[in-house]
C-alpha cells in the first residue's frame, strides 16, 4: 500500500510539474520593446502620473496578436507615441492570473476581458487613469490607425466627437 502512495504521489508531481511548464510556455506575451505593466499596477502608476492607460489585451498563439506585434509594434512612430503618452498595461485573455482592481475585489486577467467586453484578440481600449472607458478598437490595427488614436485619445478629441467623427473629419 505505501508503495503505491508512493507511486500515486510520483505521478501527481510529475503531472503538476509538466503542467506548470506547459502553462509557462503557453502565456502570451506582450511586444518586445514596449514597458507594458500588468493591469492593476498600470492603474496605479496612471494616477499618479495623471496619464491615460492604453490597454492590450492577447493570448497565445493568436495570429492577429502575432502580426499586430510584427507588423505594428514595431514601428518607432508608435513605439514613442505610447511610450510617452500612456501607461501601458497588457492582459493575456486567457490567463487565470489575479489582480486587484481599484476597489480591491480581486478578479482574474480572463474575468478582466469579460466584465470590459473583450470577446477576441488582440482587442486595445484607452482608458482614463480611473479606469474610465475611453476608446475600444478590436481586432489587427496597423501603425497608421494606431497613430489616428494616439491623435483622438491623446489630444482629448474624445471629449468633443466621437472617433467616427474625428476620423471622418481627418481624413
Amino acid at each position: 500500500m505505501h508503495a503505491a502512495k508512493s507511486h500515486g504521489a510520483a505521478w501527481l508531481a510529475s503531472l503538476v510539474m509538466t503542467l506548470a511548464c506547459w502553462s509557462g510556455i503557453a502565456t502570451a506575451d506582450a511586444p518586445d520593446g514596449w514597458n507594458f505593466h500588468p493591469f492593476d499596477e498600470a492603474l496605479k502608476i496612471a494616477r499618479q502620473e495623471q496619464k491615460r492607460v492604453f490597454l492590450y489585451f492577447g493570448r497565445h498563439g493568436c495570429p492577429s496578436c502575432e502580426q499586430t506585434n510584427r507588423e505594428s509594434f514595431t514601428d518607432p512612430r508608435v513605439i514613442e507615441r505610447y511610450s510617452a503618452n500612456y501607461v501601458l498595461a497588457y492582459v493575456d485573455s486567457e490567463s487565470g492570473k489575479r489582480m486587484r482592481l481599484p476597489s480591491g475585489e480581486r478578479i482574474t486577467e480572463m474575468e478582466l476581458g469579460v466584465r470590459l467586453k473583450v470577446f477576441g484578440t488582440p482587442f486595445f481600449y484607452f482608458m482614463e487613469s480611473d479606469g474610465k472607458p475611453i476608446l475600444r478598437a478590436p481586432g489587427f490595427q496597423t501603425a497608421d490607425e494606431f497613430l489616428v488614436f494616439d491623435e483622438f485619445v491623446h489630444s482629448g478629441r474624445y471629449r468633443e466627437q466621437s472617433f467616427a467623427e474625428f476620423k471622418a473629419a481627418n481624413s
